[in-house]
């Protein structure tokens, strides 16, 4: 389901493009060509302490794999009672890499989710100023 919500929104990329104003493009982050954000939910398995959680994440590689090279992460917190929310910028071609290496190394401590994502703030932003 998150794979069809993302190939929507890589679809109505021209859409998006369109809702910039002019002084939302100038504070814009750079994004790759052909460039999407995606945000990860990574719930925590809570009948297992964290210092379990951690050792099988540490034996699958996670700590290693993710984020891959090339990969830039957006924002990284922890959301107590769920997990970790990550956001990620990256090559669309990229997608199924990272979804890969989340199923390899983070399944098992974590249950993962994933949405399509763009980012709105300068766009938002603008909107307030104007309407003051």
């Amino acid at each position: 389901m998150a794979m069809a919500a993302l190939a929507g929104v890589l679809t109505f990329s021209s859409g998006v493009a369109a809702q910039t104003a002019p002084s939302a493009a100038e504070n814009a982050p750079t994004i790759f060509d052909n460039g999407v954000m995606l945000t990860v939910f990574l719930k925590h398995d809570q009948s297992r302490p964290l210092s379990e959680l951690n050792a099988q994440l540490q034996r699958q590689g996670y700590y290693k794999a993710f984020p891959p090279d090339g990969v830039e992460v957006v924002s990284w917190y922890v959301m107590m009672g769920i997990g970790q929310v990550v956001t990620l910028r990256l090559p669309a071609s990229r997608l199924r890499e990272v979804n890969r290496i989340l199923e390899n190394t983070a399944w098992g401590s974590y249950r993962t989710e994933f949405y399509p994502t763009y980012d709105y703030k300068a766009i938002g932003t603008a909107a307030h100023e104007k309407a003051q």
